[in-house]
């Protein structure tokens, strides 16, 4: 006897709903409980110092007291952002860092992408192989290292350079005095240091392309050269999009390590390499005021959310592909 109808849809509604519990979050804890293990760590690193740090902001604008703690010490306002505003150093230091950095976007993503293509295009693989190998090793060289290296290279009596200067017939020079040299000695030294990575990362979405479209443009007689114009690159372009939005939701930070571990406390480079992350460091160096470090913080991250909504909000509307959301 055939069930009336309003009884075989209260059973399927049961069921749906006893298919929900059954792949609630414990249920899914209880099925891939090594998964959830191995996770554990960053879960709890990035609960720790990303999540919990959160009201530490407000001491940005506070006159912090350490025995008094983040909710009772003086309420002071903006008075701790005109440390940095006010200071003379103020536009020089974040020209610095827009400038550094977008030499760093600019040119690690041509170079990332100038060797993923040639990579891609190279058929003995053995070669490859070994190319990538020795493409990735600087990007776990420590910059104290790569700093030794460097001064190899520039250093006034015993350097490289003024050596092979000196075979030519050129005078020796200062390399740690010349502030117009460093922008470009440490976006060579960037690219070098990141592009084998970044290169890895279009590698693997070059691989990701389907291999019929090559085909029927081969069948059309397209040539290797405009395969990779019309498909390779286009096709490529979401994800070029993507890594420069997050690259420049972080343009207002420098790259502390790279610049304090080749420059360190050079006051005659300043005026070209000197950024927000050095200038606050060594004024809380100096000064000991942890206040005037986070509203410096603050501003940096303020700027770089505007920047990424921003160019994200542009690039929806011109290509939509490329959006984060």
């Amino acid at each position: 006897m055939r069930q009336p109808e309003f009884i075989t849809n209260g059973g399927e509604q049961k069921l749906e709903k006893k298919r929900r519990r059954g792949f609630g979050m414990l249920s899914d804890i209880r099925r891939n409980g090594t998964s959830y293990l191995l996770v554990l760590p960053a879960m709890a690193y990035t609960f720790i110092f990303g999540y919990m740090t959160y009201p530490y902001m407000l001491i940005a604008f506070q006159r912090f007291n350490y025995s008094k703690g983040i909710f009772h010490s003086e309420w002071i306002g903006l008075k701790n952002f005109e440390f940095f505003f006010r200071s003379n150093k103020a536009f020089t230091v974040t020209f610095n860092t827009i400038y550094l950095n977008l030499l760093f976007i600019i040119f690690g993503t041509l170079t990332a992408l100038a060797i993923s293509l040639i990579l891609n295009e190279l058929r003995k693989r053995l070669f490859v192989k070994i190319s990538q190998s020795m493409m990735l090793f600087p990007h776990f060289i420590s910059w104290i290292v790569i700093s030794y290296v460097l001064y190899a290279f520039f250093s006034m009596d015993m350097g490289i350079v003024n050596k092979m200067l000196n075979q030519f017939g050129i005078a020796p020079v200062n390399w740690y005095t010349e502030q117009q040299a460093w922008p470009a000695i440490l976006t060579i030294m960037h690219v070098w240091k990141g592009a084998g990575m970044s290169a890895v990362i279009y590698l693997a979405t070059i691989t990701g392309i389907d291999e019929t479209l090559y085909e029927a443009a081969e069948i059309d007689g397209a040539s290797r050269w405009q395969m990779c114009m019309r498909i390779t690159i286009p096709l490529m372009m979401p994800t070029v999009v993507i890594l420069s939005l997050l690259s420049v939701g972080k343009i207002m930070y420098g790259d502390f390590g790279m610049i304090y571990a080749l420059i360190g406390d050079n006051g005659t480079l300043y005026a070209t390499t000197d950024i927000i992350d050095t200038y606050v460091f060594r004024s809380l160096r100096q000064i000991g005021n942890p206040s005037e470090a986070m509203a410096v913080g603050l501003f940096q991250s303020v700027v770089g959310f505007i920047l990424v909504f921003g160019t994200n909000a542009i690039t929806r509307k011109f290509f939509k592909d490329g959006a984060l959301y």
